[in-house]
């Protein structure tokens, strides 16, 4: 990719940008969030048609101009984004294959379709039945489909946007065992991830875009991690985390027996857990996936759909919270895992997403007060440091991380007084992480008591003032700011107590 320039009303997106790739090379693509670094790939997989940008695309010698995707995938190339693009109600095979189905006279061979995908995962050592319902496997096996998918196509050049944002430990070595073997047989791949531990474990060279220009390319083994986080902000970055002592007040929330079942099966995700959090307090709750973390905020919050029990007081007084609004009205905001689906309404406003929860407090029960709602998502923006041109801004429009700094300030608008945030910082770059930790410090400074889900244990330990551990539903530790240590937590987190 040459010299490749795209615009978008106002915003110049791509400046210039130059990226190679050799046969059998993992050659990764960081940058801040912002940075340029989807829309690049976008451009290389037709997703952006010839015409719409600047600058030349060459595949082995030869120029290229695509129309759209499958211009792209009959070049070789094929993309993975964030967001998978399978279908859940049908089977693996017919994922794999969709669109493509192998067939004589208008009538697809079925035969052929899963003999085809069942040797395609045997290839892949994917122990995955063709014949079953996507929607039946669990994340990591869905990811592993969409590389079979993409292999499928003979691609020659393999892009993989985040492919490990939620993926387990176990399925992340899987999947990187997968690409071990495709770079062995020369297929190029092109990584982005905000994970630098992982770029660097298996990248040959790193490319740094910040601001839609190209900062660099090195090769791996001769950068460090401060090096490419300096090269993505611009800046040199010391110490991520706030160091801050916070006063703690009395207990905002206190939960005790709390135990909560999944709606289908009665099975018990949440075990007789009881904990508090004070006034002025982060309280980090860590563990492995499926550990019953989110299911135990989301029970306390009033929407986990299965059963549950147990008592909640906020503030000393105990009270009875059966859904969302229930818990907005008791002083809780949640800050949930997945922004895009749950915490954003994405074709909106700026100024409607922010206000959303807080109707009642901004414009008053009976009328909304659009004066006052522009005015409150103003001042949260500007004390959030939303980069946007304005509140009218539409939501999607937004990098990852201003989307984050929208929920935040969502809920702020409620006047909380416990926060609960579910992982706060996944999928966004490490200058807005610090922002984000900034801000959760400033607040716990305010007197807001924080609970905080996180599965990167840097930031659980480097943010909390206690640590509670989770494993299998039940409470298997907790640890002070000075006791904790990443060996206890991961102890306690696999139940080696």
């Amino acid at each position: 990719m040459k010299n490749i320039t795209k615009e978008f009303p106002g915003v110049k997106a791509l400046d210039g940008v130059t990226l190679d790739l050799f046969a059998g090379e993992f050659h990764a693509l960081v940058g801040e969030n912002g940075a340029g670094k989807s829309t690049l790939m976008k451009v290389l997989s037709g997703v952006y048609p010839a015409g719409t940008y600047g600058g030349e695309i060459v595949v082995e010698g030869t120029p290229r101009k695509f129309k759209n995707i499958r211009d792209a995938e009959d070049a070789g190339i094929a993309i993975i984004f964030q967001e998978l693009s399978l279908v859940k109600e049908l089977t693996v095979g017919e994922n794999i294959f969709l669109g493509r189905e192998p067939s004589r006279f208008g009538v697809i061979n079925w035969t052929e379709l899963y003999q085809r995908a069942g040797k395609l995962l045997q290839d892949l050592n994917l122990p995955i039945n063709p014949k079953t319902p996507v929607g039946n496997l669990g994340i990591g096996s869905q990811q592993l489909v969409e590389i079979a998918k993409a292999l499928s196509q003979n691609a020659k050049i393999l892009v993989l946007d985040e492919p490990t944002a939620a993926l387990t430990e176990s399925e992340v070595e899987t999947l990187f065992d997968i690409l071990r073997r495709l770079k062995s047989r020369g297929v190029g791949m092109i990584y982005i991830s905000h994970k630098l531990g992982e770029v660097f474990t298996m990248s040959d060279r790193i490319t740094v875009l910040r601001d839609g220009k190209t900062v660099g390319t090195n090769d791996a083994k001769n950068l460090t991690i401060g090096q490419v986080i300096a090269q993505m902000v611009g800046r040199e970055v010391g110490d991520i985390f706030p160091k801050s002592a916070h006063e703690f007040g009395e207990a905002a929330l206190e939960i005790k027996n709390l135990t909560a079942f999944e709606a289908e099966t009665d099975k018990k995700l949440v075990d007789n857990i009881s904990f508090a959090v004070r006034r002025g307090e982060v309280l980090g709750i860590a563990g492995l996936m499926g550990a019953g973390r989110s299911e135990l905020l989301m029970s306390i919050f009033g929407a986990h759909l299965g059963k549950s029990s147990g008592e909640i007081f906020v503030e000393g007084k105990r009270v009875s919270i059966n859904s969302p609004s229930e818990a907005i009205e008791n002083g809780i905001g949640f800050v949930t895992e997945d922004r895009k689906r749950f915490g954003l309404i994405l074709e909106q406003t700026i100024l409607d997403n922010m206000t959303l929860a807080g109707l009642k407090q901004i414009s008053g029960a009976f009328l909304i007060h659009r004066t006052r709602e522009s005015v409150a998502a103003k001042q949260s923006m500007a004390d959030l440091r939303v980069k946007a041109n304005s509140p009218l801004t539409v939501a999607g429009t937004l990098s990852g991380g201003n989307q984050q700094k929208v929920v935040l300030g969502k809920w702020l608008l409620t006047k909380p007084k416990v926060l609960f945030l579910d992982e706060p910082t996944r999928g966004i770059d490490v200058g807005a992480k610090q922002e984000i930790y900034a801000n959760i410090n400033a607040l716990a400074k305010q007197g807001l008591a924080i609970v905080m889900v996180s599965s990167e244990l840097p930031e659980i330990i480097g943010l909390s003032d206690r640590v509670l551990v989770l494993h299998e539903g039940k409470l298997t530790g907790e640890f002070s700011k000075q006791e904790v240590t990443p060996e206890k937590v991961m102890a306690a987190a696999t139940g080696n107590v």
